[in-house]
């Protein structure tokens, strides 16, 4: 069975094509810095690397590029869509319409339409991703997995805001939490790689990239996370604000003349670390910069690490204690200087890293990059949001 996975991120399409029998990878590639300057498609197939650079304005040109390299004489791995037999979608925000994964039909894509609002830059990216898929696959099964799912786990003191509870009954405003196939994943593999079971652990994985978020999974759940209602809660991330006092979001509208629709376009297009840099939502810009001395650059990576360290310690303080500490996605698979700020000054709970194995290049694999003394395991575990996908995909046909 071929499953096609589909990830849309905000800035990013990522997709594998898997043989489910041995879960083996039959082609995979990313669609960079989508509706940024400089984007372009690295393509994995047959032992060949493609590099299509090629502006990608939004994800309709993402997925077209996506379809038409899978299926090229020279660089695709099949003939026609057909050879596909299902295509697994990455959906970002739920609500509590959809707690489990779920089938493409009409009705889902309605309700999902009437969701965007919970994930402005995701879901509308989500489902461009399935109606591109739909024309070119209008027979093939195709599967929703949500973001969402692994975070129903946290008690209902963590997911619940302190407003009227006839608003929350009325209208599900709630903490959703976001990211959440990456979490599993990655609390999955520092299981298997540490030789425990998941309930001796407490972890706290960190989902740091464009987007960022931050959970604490006790016992192999998740108990809390720092994304809200929406993806633009938590920790400032590329272009979203993260944590702000509502009260400063609505005086900057009045002083700008904006309304609430704009505010919010605002706070999730125009800040984070683009807004506070000037110079790009890319980490690796922002890392170049700063190495050439650039305040404003530094600042806002500092601001980030700071933001992430506060996180991670609530959360060993809500589990009673962490065993380990995760980094994975595009920042914190990649950047040294990111992972080395967060755990700086963290004695206070044994936390330590080896700084020359902190600097080690991404080659794929889990990284064990924990001091010497240190009584908390620091890892890095490239995350596989597909295969958690494909997974449930299969599991729910």
């Amino acid at each position: 069975m071929k499953v096609l996975v589909i990830n849309s991120g905000s800035s990013s399409l990522k997709y594998q094509l898997i043989d489910m029998e041995t879960e083996g990878v039959i082609a995979k590639g990313n669609c960079e810095r989508i509706g940024i300057d400089g984007s372009k498609l690295t393509h994995k197939a047959k032992g060949m690397e493609v590099v299509v650079e090629k502006p990608m304005p939004d994800h309709n040109v993402a997925v077209a590029l996506v379809l038409e390299a899978l299926t090229n004489a020279e660089t695709g791995v099949i003939s026609s869509m057909d050879e596909i037999d299902a295509v697994g979608h990455r959906a970002v925000a739920s609500g509590e319409t959809f707690k489990k994964p779920t089938l493409v039909s009409d009705e889902v894509m309605e309700k999902m339409t009437e969701l965007c609002d919970l994930a402005p830059l995701h879901n509308p990216a989500a489902i461009v991703g399935v109606k591109a898929c739909l024309a070119a696959m209008p027979k093939t099964p195709m599967a929703l997995v949500f973001d969402t799912s692994f975070h129903f786990t946290m008690p209902e003191y963590a997911y619940m805001y302190a407003i009227r509870y006839e608003d929350y009954e009325k209208y599900k405003i709630r903490r959703y939490g976001f990211h959440g196939t990456s979490h599993k994943f990655v609390s999955q593999e520092a299981v298997k790689y540490l030789g425990k079971k998941p309930e001796e652990l407490k972890i706290v994985t960190c989902h740091l990239g464009n987007g960022s978020s931050i959970t604490a999974v006790d016992g192999g759940k998740s108990v809390d996370t720092s994304m809200g209602l929406t993806p633009l809660a938590g920790v400032p991330m590329g272009t979203r604000s993260g944590d702000i006092d509502p009260a400063a979001a609505e005086y900057l509208a009045k002083k700008e003349n904006m309304d609430i629709s704009q505010a919010m376009t605002y706070l999730n297009k125009k800040c984070g670390m683009a807004g506070v840099s000037g110079i790009s939502s890319d980490f690796r810009d922002l890392t170049a910069a700063a190495d050439k001395g650039n305040h404003r650059a530094q600042l806002a990576l500092d601001m980030f690490a700071y933001s992430c360290k506060k996180y991670v310690g609530a959360y060993a303080a809500a589990m009673n204690g962490v065993d380990c500490i995760v980094f994975t996605a595009g920042v914190g698979e990649n950047t040294p200087c990111v992972r080395e700020a967060i755990c700086e000054n963290m004695e206070y709970i044994g936390l330590s890293i080896d700084k020359e194995k902190n600097q080690e290049k991404n080659n794929g694999s889990i990284r064990d990059i924990t001091g010497k003394d240190s009584k908390v395991k620091v890892l890095i575990i490239p995350t596989n949001e597909e295969l958690v996908i494909a997974r449930e995909t299969v599991e729910l046909l």
